[in-house]
């Protein structure tokens, strides 16, 4: 008999206008106030607009971050439909991380590494856990040159349709772990 964790296979999500999810980011110390919130105004096969904290934010049909707030990626793929245990891809993309002015390049190797139980303040939620890791190389906003590894642990949750929550070292920037708080899916 089949193990069910290795049975769970997640389809792109149908995301419609009016989700919309809270999340908090923070470095070192846990918080559970939102200060991140994406509202979904439009779908569309080739993008889904809407906004972070009421700033124009665009993401690929499979979630990821085309431009935002904080950063832009030429070919954001941190997920790539349909999920399940043991999928590996890769990808390259330029990306750009405004409040600092840094941009650059990055080559990323992810592998959906587990299915598995996450507690988080907005719930419990079944989730697949993925791993990226990423070589990036650039130039920061005030002309040095950054040439790292960079990690980055995360969960989708079907239920959730959203990375429910991550978290990414980077050797430059420290630990940042965002966690889903509140959301408010459309039927």
């Amino acid at each position: 008999m089949a193990d069910p964790v290795f049975a769970q296979k997640a389809d792109r999500p149908a995301i419609q206008a009016g989700d919309e999810w809270r999340f908090v980011q923070y470095w070192g110390m846990p918080s559970t106030e939102p200060n991140r919130i994406w509202k979904i105004h439009s779908v569309t096969p080739k993008e889904i607009e809407g906004t972070e904290n009421g700033e124009p934010l665009t993401l690929t049909p499979d979630l990821g971050v085309l431009d935002s707030p904080r950063a832009r990626d030429s070919n954001p793929m941190s997920l790539s439909f349909p999920l399940e245990v043991g999928k590996r891809w890769g990808y390259t993309t330029d990306w750009v991380f405004k409040a600092k002015g840094s941009k650059g390049g990055a080559a990323v190797q992810v592998e959906v590494v587990a299915y598995e139980r996450l507690k988080i303040p907005a719930g419990e939620f079944d989730a697949f856990k993925l791993v990226a890791k990423s070589a990036i190389r650039g130039v920061s906003g005030i002309n040095s040159q950054i040439d790292a590894g960079t990690e980055t642990t995360y969960w989708y949750a079907p239920a959730a349709r959203a990375v429910v929550k991550s978290v990414h070292r980077n050797p430059y920037l420290g630990t940042a772990t965002v966690e889903l708080v509140e959301l408010r899916l459309q039927n």
